[in-house]
Order: structure tokens, then C-alpha cells, then sequence
């Protein structure tokens, strides 16, 4: 048994900073009352943190190689466990927001070494396994992340869901300075600071536009620019990375089939199965009127379809990655397109199979993406290959999330303009999708908060409904990609001996074959 002490650590400290991804969506509504936030400043609370996470994964997993894959992993948690307390304890929302982005960078010293971590301490079928259990805490901790915040929200206060963290951090810290060995293979490499500079900028510009241009419009002078920074940050991230000895990232994977199928993937699998939970939980809580408990619960068949899955896929695998990949991603389609189903009259009962359908995906896709996105690099780049697929995932989550936004807000403009009785639909939209549905029914005079009250349950059934389309076409596109472009072995082990990924402009044997 002692051999799976390492798992276990790290597999605790992964299931808290993946928890804190969705945790706060059933959170949100008291976190606006508390704060009395808009719809971007609720979006900038879940979206900052995995906007971090994603941002300096692969900066992170890169430096792990060359400093300590176990030293950042420590330094990671006690980051965020530093920073959960800030949260717990914030006067307002700027300085929750800020916490939650310093909470952002904790979690990626974690999430960015966790595979490296896994890839080193095990090997052959217990590498399967160990994988298969980490796939599955992760499935885990994404579906649950809205029944615990709801249960913390509803019985005790919203701060709860940071102050949660602290003791379940401390074992983690405990744990990881007795049973994790160090390890770091790229002594003496320059660390690539202009890559992470220009990644972060291009990936926060990007979000923060996406956000903005739902409140602020497409054409506002800052939406505009901030796109431009994007575009200007991406390629000046391309120039630096084409010509660093050692980059964050090695862009000439990308001419690798699998290589570029696994990002891919891993970009659509967060926003197409979790990006719209933020939004269903507003909908169960300001519309339908649901506690944060019983709109968390709804979520928890989702948790546990995935879990099954993962476990039984550690059991019965390793199966070839494209297959589960493939096959995860188009049961991921299939599970937002049964939600895509709502009317005015609809209740949350009528999630409750597209949930568990997409849950089951989930459990799929996620195992067998980590083993797949290792075995693509050599074993000495495990920390590169580790960050990239962490920060391919939490990046289609906050870009899911900004994407989403747009599309559920004009949705549900577009039916209040067809009603012809709202005054001002663009400023009821933003209303509405802040969270603010009971204020507009009350606010209706007596004899017309029914038809009110129906307006809104039918414009957010609507505007549910085209944002989980959208993500079903993701879902769609993802698999297709997996089946076409995935050529990794079952059981994700690296190819022993195989040579260190190719320099910019030149191609091995080995990179065709993929």
C-alpha cells in the first residue's frame, strides 16, 4: 500500500484546486448580494482563477523540469492555501477577485506537475491505474465542486467554500514532504520568461474581451483593444517560442497529429462539459428559485457518472486513446444536446439525463487525455507535455465561460426585443443573467408579474438552450478530431530512448509516425 501514498497526495491536493474551478458558481448569487456585483464581475470570480491557472501552466510545468517538479507542487500549495484565506475573508469583490487570481497561480505550481509527478513515480499498469485514479479525482472535483459549494452556501455562509481549504491544504503539504520524492531533469536551462509573458498577456487579453463584449458591446473602444492585444501577445508568444532554445511550449509538436488532436481536445472538453454549469446554476437559483444545496444536488449525477467511469476504465483499460477519447467527447455532444430541450415550463428534472450522459464522457476522456498528452513528449519533458494539456483544459474553461456569456445574454436579448414589452432589453438582459430574476418579476406591476414571470422563463430557457447547442457542435467536432488524429498507444507509457522533441523546423522519424 505504501506505493500509492504519492497518488494520494497528489491526487488531494489536484481534487482542492479543481474544486475551487466550479465550486463558487452555486456561490454566486450571495456573493452579489454581499457585493452587489454585475454579471462580469460574477463571470471575473470563477474566470480569473482558471484564467491563471491556465495562463502559467505551462510555464510552470516547464520550470518544474528544470527546478523541482516536487518543490513547485509544495510552493503551489501553500500559495493557495494562503490565498483561500484571503477569499474567505474578503471585504469586497475586487479583493475576492484578486485573491482568487493569486489562488490562480497556486494552482498551477499543483495542477502543472501533477502528471510529471504521476509519470515518475510509476510505471507500466500502475502508471494505468494511478492515471485512472487521478482521471477520476478530477472528474470528481469538477462535478462535485457545485454540491459542496452548495452545501457550505445554504448551511453555513459562501466564505466557507475557501475557508474549507485550509486543513484539507495542511494534510496535503504533510503528506507530499513525506511520500513525494524530487525529481528535475533540465538543469541549468534558461527559463523561458518572454513565453510566459506573452501567453499570459494573449490568454488574459482574449478572456477579458470575450467578457467585456457582452456589457460593454463589440465595438467599444476597450473590447476592440483589448482583442488587438490578444492578437499582438499570440504572435509575438509564436516568434519568442520559434526561437528559445528551451520554450515553454515546443510548436513543433503541433506537426504531430496526436499532439495537436490531444490540445484540442483537452481546449473543448472543459467548455463543452462544464463552462455552462456556471449558467444552469444561475437558472435553478434565480429563476426557478432553488437553495444552493438543492442546485448543487442536481449536479451530483454528473459527478457520479464520471467517477464510475474512470474507475472502470483504470479496472478494464488502458484502452486506445482515440477510442476513448473519441467516444468520450461525442457522449460529452450527445449530453449537452439532450439539455438543449427547455421550455418556459421546464424544471431542473430536465438536465438530470444530459448531465449524467455528459458525466459519463467525462470519466472517459479525462484518463485517458492525461496518459495520452505524457506519452507524446519524451520522459524528461513530462512537466512541458503535463502543463500544456492542464492549461489547454483550463483555458477552454474561461474561454468557455466568456464564449458562453455572450451567447446566453444575446440569446435572451434577442427574446425580449421579440416580446416588445421590455422598455430596455439589453440593460433586462444583463439584469437577468446577473442573477437579478426575482427583482425584475417583483419590481412588475401586480396585475403583470405573471406574464413577467414567464418572459423570464422563457428567455433563459432560450438562451440555455442555443449555449448548449453550441456546445454540443463543440463536443461534435472534438470527437471527430480525436478519431482522425490520435495515434498514442493504450496505456500512455512514453517510448523509451525517443529523442527530445525536434528542434523549430526540423521533423524525426518519430514526429510522421505520430
Amino acid at each position: 500500500m505504501r506505493k500509492w501514498w504519492p497518488l494520494a497526495a497528489i491526487s488531494l491536493g489536484t481534487f482542492m484546486l479543481l474544486v475551487d474551478v466550479t465550486i463558487v458558481t452555486v456561490a454566486l448569487p450571495d456573493m452579489a448580494a454581499d457585493f452587489d456585483t454585475t454579471l462580469p464581475d460574477l463571470e471575473w470570480v470563477v474566470d480569473i482563477y482558471a484564467l491563471a491557472l491556465a495562463s502559467l501552466l505551462l510555464g510552470v510545468g516547464s520550470s518544474a523540469d528544470r527546478i523541482g517538479r516536487k518543490k513547485v507542487y509544495l510552493w503551489g500549495l501553500i500559495v493557495f492555501t494562503a490565498a483561500s484565506l484571503v477569499c474567505a475573508v474578503a471585504p469586497n469583490a475586487d479583493v475576492l477577485i484578486a485573491a482568487r487570481a493569486v489562488q490562480g497561480l497556486g494552482a498551477a505550481g499543483m495542477f502543472g506537475t501533477t502528471l510529471a509527478l504521476l509519470g515518475m513515480h510509476y510505471n507500466g499498469r500502475e502508471r494505468g491505474v494511478a492515471f485512472a485514479v487521478w482521471g477520476a479525482t478530477n472528474a470528481i472535483a469538477a462535478a462535485a465542486g457545485p454540491v459542496v459549494g452548495g452545501l457550505l452556501t445554504e448551511y453555513l455562509d459562501w466564505r466557507w467554500i475557501f475557508f474549507v481549504n485550509l486543513p484539507v491544504c495542511l494534510i496535503a503539504v504533510v503528506m507530499t514532504l513525506r511520500v513525494v520524492r524530487e525529481e528535475k531533469s533540465a538543469a541549468g536551462q534558461r527559463p523561458d520568461v518572454l513565453g510566459i509573458l506573452t501567453f499570459t498577456v494573449a490568454s488574459g487579453a482574449l478572456t477579458f474581451a470575450l467578457i467585456r463584449a457582452h456589457s460593454d458591446g463589440w465595438g467599444a473602444s476597450l473590447t476592440l483593444t483589448m482583442f488587438a492585444v490578444a492578437v499582438v501577445a499570440l504572435a509575438l508568444f509564436v516568434v519568442v517560442e520559434s526561437r528559445h532554445e528551451h520554450p515553454i511550449l515546443d510548436l513543433s509538436l503541433f506537426r504531430r497529429p496526436s499532439f495537436t488532436g490531444i490540445m484540442v481536445s483537452a481546449l473543448i472538453l472543459q467548455a463543452a462539459a462544464f463552462a455552462y454549469l456556471l449558467f444552469e446554476s444561475l437558472w435553478m437559483q434565480s429563476v426557478l428559485g432553488y437553495g444552493p444545496v438543492k442546485a448543487g444536488l442536481y449536479i451530483l449525477p454528473m459527478c457520479g457518472a464520471a467517477f464510475v467511469v474512470s474507475i472502470l476504465v483504470g479496472r478494464f483499460g488502458p484502452f486506445p486513446p482515440r477510442v476513448s477519447m473519441g467516444v468520450g467527447l461525442a457522449l460529452i455532444a450527445a449530453g449537452s444536446a439532450l439539455q438543449a430541450m427547455l421550455d418556459a415550463g421546464s424544471s431542473a428534472d430536465a438536465i438530470v439525463l444530459g448531465l449524467v450522459v455528459s458525466g459519463l464522457g467525462v470519466g472517459l476522456v479525462t484518463p485517458s487525455l492525461s496518459a495520452a498528452a505524457l506519452a507524446s513528449v519524451p520522459p524528461e519533458r513530462g512537466g512541458m507535455a503535463g502543463g500544456a494539456v492542464n492549461t489547454f483544459r483550463q483555458l477552454g474553461f474561461a474561454l468557455g465561460i466568456a464564449v458562453f456569456g455572450v451567447i446566453f445574454q444575446s440569446r435572451i436579448e434577442s427574446v425580449l426585443e421579440d416580446n416588445g414589452h421590455v422598455a430596455d432589453p439589453h440593460q433586462a438582459a444583463v439584469a437577468l443573467s446577473g442573477g437579478q430574476a426575482g427583482s425584475i418579476v417583483s419590481a412588475a406591476p401586480a396585475g403583470e408579474r405573471a406574464g413577467v414571470e414567464h418572459l423570464v422563463h422563457e428567455a433563459f430557457a432560450s438562451g440555455l438552450n442555443v449555449m448548449l447547442g453550441v456546445a454540443a457542435v463543440l463536443g461534435v467536432v472534438a470527437a471527430l478530431l480525436a478519431f482522425a488524429m490520435v495515434r498514442v498507444p493504450a496505456g500512455g507509457a512514453p517510448q523509451q530512448g525517443r529523442p527530445a522533441p525536434a528542434a523549430p523546423g526540423q521533423q524525426t522519424r518519430a514526429d510522421a509516425a505520430l
